[in-house]
């Protein structure tokens, strides 16, 4: 947590926040000011969110383009932790047109972190990240997949506040998504995902309020006066935001499933509480809504089911499931006993999961009430910190407005059930875990933001100007979102191994790196990766395991030019290698 603070109380966040304080003064003294030239904002915002589709593509489209457009200044990122680095085999190995990849016979060497080696090689994450990336590798770089998710997250999320709001108001929660996270959060400039899990969330709520008004729209033709152009309309409405809505649940499924599962459950007890209410409708209810679903759900267990088998043999076995009981001895969730340690072929497994994953777990495990104290502080801190600090923190000071109103109800309930199913019994957090939250976070911002319009102060329209300031500061704000930036502090060397492995494939033949650690190696920064191809890969990374014969994996490479690696050198070298004399030989480095 002290990161948090040393963030929030840095020199550079401290001007920031006392500007938009100063502005936000401003704003009370003065609300109307430079009235005109907003007012045809509003007015230009208004008639753009009145075509909803093209606002819909638009946003897309311009947080893709307003992301390329500082590429000079944010630079394509490269992966730094290891869930990117198995993302990534994950992408690799689709776009190989293979759903997994047999056990390579040097296994030892290369066995990484959150990646399986047995029954087959494979990334242990659920396939939705991945997918995306594999399309972006396909167009030519992974990041592109996470460039397009980004655009598409907007767009759904604009659709989604656009089944809740006014179209003027919905625009303007886009916007906010826009700045606010999609182009310059770690969710873009990173391979950890979080974009495919809001897509689920926004299809899966932007669906809900479409299917009751469609709903609704057939219960008003079935009158005396039916009209049956209108009636047809209205079940083909139904029909396809049950697609919709099936959709999402699947995407949810296969990136987020555990707070997927937690997001769908307040979605499903409106629909069939809504329809229970009604018996004369369940006819058109099982054909036109539950069926469609069902359908939509059908298909993608079957897949998850076969993605399963093709992994570990059994269609009810994740990857996941696979890595927990090979690798980890600490549980994922607080009711789950603490494995005995064990045993490891190398000293960075060890150093991980016997040491550094063991200590954090004994530490932020929610073993008592003063702990359970201290995760609900971590984790509001930093979901604030995200989400909505300091451009949107006054939107907080409307909770009881919210709680109050019926719009935002479902909204709420569903937000502190996932925080809830987050906080207690997951034994780590992070941002892209509440993924699937999104668009119902920016649902409550907006209806907060309309709540703070109307708010007055001895006469002057003060919330005219707040909102304006807010929206404002959003968008100047943007560029310094520096979210989670000491995470990735250390991580020096690993750029270091990026400008390696970029050398070596400039230079000709094929190349076999064994990468040497130190007694002091951070575990964190891992450098033995691989694609999903390993023999065809013109670089491959090993790891020297201390006490284990590197000839096989020598002869195995025999055509290959051998260098060894030596991460925690200051700075890191990669150095030729003779295998016949057994000593290193001088070789310039190849990030230049």
């Amino acid at each position: 947590m002290n990161w948090i603070w040393a963030f929030l109380f840095s020199r550079d966040e401290i001007y920031r926040d006392l500007l938009f304080l100063g502005c936000a003064i401003f704003a009370c003294c003065v609300p109307r000011f430079a009235d005109r030239q907003f007012r045809w904002l509003e007015e230009f915002g208004s008639r753009l969110a009145r075509q909803k589709m093209t606002a819909v593509i638009a946003i897309g489209l311009v947080a893709i383009a307003i992301r390329l457009s500082v590429l000079w200044l944010f630079p394509v990122p490269y992966p730094q932790i290891h869930d990117e680095f198995s993302y990534l085999l994950q992408a690799d190995t689709f776009a190989h047109g293979r759903l997994t990849n047999p056990t390579h016979p040097m296994w030892l060497y290369f066995d990484t972190f959150h990646v399986n080696q047995h029954p087959t090689y494979e990334s242990k994450y659920p396939p939705g990240q991945g997918l995306a990336l594999a399309v972006g590798q396909l167009m030519g770089h992974p990041w592109i997949g996470v460039l397009l998710t980004g655009g598409l997250m907007c767009s759904v999320v604009l659709w989604m506040l656009q089944g809740w709001f006014p179209p003027g108001w919905a625009l303007l929660g886009g916007v906010l998504v826009m700045f606010r996270i999609a182009i310059f959060s770690y969710w873009m400039n990173s391979y950890l995902g979080g974009f495919v899990g809001a897509i689920g969330g926004a299809l899966v709520m932007g669906a809900l309020p479409r299917i009751l008004g469609a709903w609704r729209a057939w219960k008003a033709t079935q009158t005396d006066l039916l009209v049956v152009p209108d009636s047809e309309l209205a079940e083909n409405r139904m029909v396809a935001n049950a697609v919709l809505l099936g959709i999402g649940v699947v995407i949810l499924a296969n990136s987020r499933p555990f707070e997927g599962a937690f997001f769908c459950l307040p979605v499903f007890v409106v629909l069939l509480v809504r329809f229970l209410m009604d018996a004369c409708s369940w006819r058109v209810t099982l054909r036109r809504i539950v069926a469609p679903l069902c359908l939509a759900g059908v298909l993608g267990v079957a897949f998850m089911g076969y993605y399963n088998w093709r992994g570990t043999g059994k269609a009810t076995l994740m990857p996941y499931t696979v890595n927990e009981k090979t690798y980890m001895n600490t549980p994922t969730f607080m009711w789950q006993k603490l494995r005995p340690v064990r045993h490891y072929d190398n000293p960075q497994f060890d150093d991980y999961y016997n040491g550094q994953k063991r200590r954090a777990w004994l530490v932020e495990g929610v073993t008592s009430v003063s702990k359970g104290a201290r995760k609900i502080e971590y984790t509001a801190l930093i979901a604030v910190f995200f989400f909505l600090w300091p451009q949107l923190i006054l939107t907080l000071l409307t909770l009881w407005h919210l709680l109050r109103d019926r719009r935002a109800r479902l909204l709420l309930i569903q937000a502190v059930l996932v925080f809830t199913c987050l906080l207690l019994p997951r034994a780590w957090f992070n941002l892209h875990y509440i993924a699937p939250l999104v668009a119902t976070i920016f649902a409550l911002v907006t209806q907060a933001m309309r709540h703070v319009r109307r708010w007055r102060l001895c006469g002057r329209p003060i919330g005219i100007g707040l909102t304006r300031v807010m929206v404002v500061c959003v968008i100047l704000y943007a560029p310094f979102n520096k979210d989670h930036k000491s995470r990735f502090d250390n991580y020096e060397p690993i750029k270091m191994r990026a400008a390696f492995a970029a050398g070596l494939q400039e230079l000709p033949g094929e190349h076999l790196v064994i990468v040497r650690y130190t007694s002091q190696h951070v575990p964190a920064r891992e450098w033995v990766y691989n694609g999903a191809d390993i023999d065809g890969s013109k670089v491959v990374w090993a790891r020297e395991i201390p006490g284990v014969d590197m000839q096989p994996l020598l002869d195995y490479f025999h055509g290959r030019q051998l260098w060894i690696a030596e991460a925690d050198a200051k700075p890191p070298r990669l150095t030729r290698y003779d295998a016949i004399a057994k000593a290193p030989v001088k070789f310039t480095d190849v990030s230049q």
